[in-house]
């Protein structure tokens, strides 16, 4: 069964690599969707997280993709079935069950299947990690090495 672990991934966490990890042990593989948004001002180009996630999830049965658009398009292109979502705490729930309900309006077929982060993590996001760094933070326990190195270069820290 295909799944997909969508998001901006602007830098990928050690958050969401705990939800692939995880995702991965229930499907034996993902497709780790890199979201490409004119409306968003990311740190990272598309190409950027798509390289940094493929460095930091080498070997782990995970393909890393961009698209831009509807999610659920590229599931059904795919031939997928289920969309993965993290959840890191209740004030999450209300967006993500939003997603969800409006995802299986536009395509019955298809899942969302929601992980919840580790408890270590649930403190993490993209946001907050690009915060603490630039105000000249440590963000080495949040990120893996690679991604701190790139943050801090691309910050020029």
């Amino acid at each position: 069964m295909i799944a997909v672990y969508p998001g901006s991934f602007d830098p990928p966490t050690l958050g969401h690599i705990d939800v692939i990890r995880r995702a991965v042990n229930i499907f034996g593989e993902l497709t780790v969707l890199v979201a490409e948004s004119s409306k968003k001002t990311s740190l990272f180009t598309a190409q950027e997280r798509k390289t940094l996630l493929e460095k930091v999830l080498e070997g782990k049965n995970v393909r890393v993709e961009i698209h831009s658009g509807l999610t659920v398009d590229y599931v059904k292109k795919i031939g997928g079935k289920v969309i993965i979502r993290g959840l890191r705490a209740v004030s999450d729930f209300e967006y993500e069950l939003q997603m969800a309900t409006m995802n299986r309006k536009l395509q019955p077929t298809i899942e969302t299947l929601i992980i919840m982060t580790g408890e270590e993590f649930s403190y993490i996001s993209s946001n907050t990690v690009k915060e603490v760094a630039h105000h000249g933070g440590d963000i080495s326990k949040v990120v893996p090495p690679t991604v701190d190195e790139a943050v801090r270069k691309k910050m020029r820290l």
